[in-house]
């Protein structure tokens, strides 16, 4: 078997509630079938060009040859060092794909510019731009981030006399204005499957073109895969898909909250991947699952709040539970592959469960329309409420900067938190540079007593950005900005990258506070390296 799960406690009650009616509704076979009615007349016309991942892998089948020849081809160049520029589902299952293979992939899914010249400079060690490709990821082929990358690579390639035709390497749906100019322009174009949606592209030439260029065998990739489908086809209690989505997605009162902890797996980075596959999903019309990645020490374990299903990816699920404390969990184990298939099927399910379209992502669209507004009008930033110890202090309710003190105002935003609440911080930052931010997260959990989630910005925009709007209105936000003397012009733009990723905070900040109602604290620290100290102290 490729895929193992194990229940305990009330989960295991759950699910015997639950699966009995989605094995009934033939909802596995349905959604095998490409059946676009399973969700509902409303989400039909969506459902219905969305369905194209539960053919992923014989579609994509033909794709290796052409990678791989591709590689060979490359490296008889001297070409060896792969750089990805997508946002979202276009580079979180790469990131994972390579993570796990232990292939050396660099992600350049930001828009700090400190990170941006790192992907474009490179290192010594694996190689710098003359020994670079660029894989530009986007199914819409309009995504600003892949496209400022995009334009900045070609700047730097020329000036090194180096034509960048022979170095690009688009990856995009067919009809798309990146195709068409890509096309136009001479670029290598590989199409992906038009007929899926960002997310569940794992195992299409999103996944596959950047990993197996990379030097992921991604034949085996597939294979594993293939063995997994007739699991997860069948209308039968023992399909691990439906029993996943009966355990995230049952239950009454259902837990929303959705903890996902690496413990001994193999697998590396699949919660991240899995956050946007879910949060986006599932976030909408007031309702949704809300992942939440765990350490196996973080204080969620402690705490056990009463809202929190708890998944751990381990070696062997039937093997682990003899070693468990917490009652109640979800164990995982299976190949990376198999990963993909069953939480592809299961967030599916869980959102039939929930009653909502999970192919559709409707309030994504609301950050990036206020980003480029502020790129366009470029408005003085907003005086901050106060600044102390190097960290400027910004906040959408007068209120909340009473205290006059960092710590008094993390204070007062946790205050705002319901009983089902949760905090997310999200970090605009080179995370190249400032990595210890993620420890924040931590500290936070500990100190509000809520679920807290923790997302690079603006990457998180392509992933939970979805559900922080359209999910339940029980978050409190805590942005992190860096003021920073490093910068890069965007070729062609009237904006640099400092100013797109500035933009893209404020504008997020402003959807989330003045659209949704949702309390929204800003820290921008003036020193970086020096303020994350303040910032931790504060925290505790």
């Amino acid at each position: 078997m490729t895929f193992d799960l194990h229940l305990t406690g009330h989960v295991k009650s759950v699910v015997d509630q639950t699966l009995p009616g989605l094995v009934a509704d033939l909802v596995a076979s349905g959604i095998t079938a490409a059946d676009p009615t399973l969700w509902g007349a409303a989400a039909e016309p969506e459902a219905a060009k969305r369905l194209g991942w539960v053919d992923a892998v014989s579609v994509s089948r033909p794709l290796v040859a052409e990678i791989v020849a591709l590689r060979d081809e490359l490296r008889a160049k001297g070409v060896t060092r792969v750089v990805l520029a997508g946002m979202g589902g276009s580079s979180l299952a790469p990131e994972v794909i390579a993570q796990t293979a232990g292939v050396p992939l660099v992600i350049l899914d930001s828009t700090a510019p400190g990170q941006v010249l790192a992907a474009i400079d490179g290192d010594a060690e694996a190689g710098g731009l003359a020994q670079t490709v660029l894989v530009v990821s986007s199914k819409s082929g309009s995504t600003i981030e892949t496209d400022s990358a995009k334009r900045a690579f070609e700047a730097a390639w020329r000036d090194l006399g180096i034509d960048p035709v022979e170095r690009i390497v688009v990856v995009t749906d067919p009809g798309s204005p990146l195709d068409e100019s890509a096309r136009a322009a001479g670029y290598r174009v590989f199409n992906a499957d038009p007929d899926v949606g960002g997310r569940y592209s794992a195992l299409t030439a999103f996944g596959l073109v950047p990993t197996g260029l990379a030097g992921v065998d991604i034949g085996e990739l597939l294979d594993e895969a293939d063995a997994t489908l007739l699991e997860v086809a069948i209308d039968s209690p023992d399909n691990p898909a439906l029993v996943l989505a009966a355990a995230i997605a049952g239950g009454d009162p259902r837990r929303d909250k959705l903890g996902l902890i690496t413990d001994g797996t193999h697998i590396v980075g699949l919660p991240d991947w899995i956050e946007q596959l879910v949060a986006e999903s599932t976030g909408k019309e007031g309702t949704g699952i809300l992942p939440v990645v765990l350490l196996p020490v973080s204080p969620e374990l402690e705490s056990q709040p009463a809202d929190l299903q708890i998944v751990r990816f381990v070696d062997e699920a039937k093997a682990f539970h003899f070693r468990e404390r917490h009652p109640g969990e979800v164990l995982v184990s299976g190949s990376l592959a198999a990963q993909f298939i069953v939480w592809e099927y299961a967030t599916a399910i869980a959102g039939r469960m929930l009653g909502i379209n999970p192919f559709d992502q409707p309030d994504v669209e609301s950050a990036k329309a206020a980003a480029r507004g502020l790129l366009d009008a470029r408005p003085t930033p907003a005086a901050p409420a106060f600044s102390v110890e190097g960290v400027e202090v910004r906040v959408s309710d007068p209120a909340l900067a009473a205290s006059g003190t960092v710590a008094g105002v993390l204070d007062a935003l946790w205050s705002r938190l319901p009983a089902d609440g949760y905090v997310s911080i999200q970090a605009y930052v080179d995370r190249l540079t400032l990595p210890q931010l993620a420890g924040l997260r931590e500290l936070v959990a500990a100190d509000s007593g809520r679920p807290t989630t923790f997302g690079w910005g603006p990457r998180f925009l392509h992933s939970t950005g979805q559900y922080h709007k359209g999910g339940p209105a029980n978050g409190v936000f805590l942005q992190i900005l860096e003021a920073t003397d490093v910068d890069l012009e965007i070729p062609g733009r009237p904006f640099t990258f400092g100013q797109l990723i500035q933009a893209q905070a404020a504008g997020d900040a402003a959807v989330l506070a003045e659209g949704h109602g949702r309390p929204v604290v800003t820290l921008t620290l003036t020193d970086p390296q020096l303020e994350v100290l303040t910032l931790f102290e504060a925290a505790q």
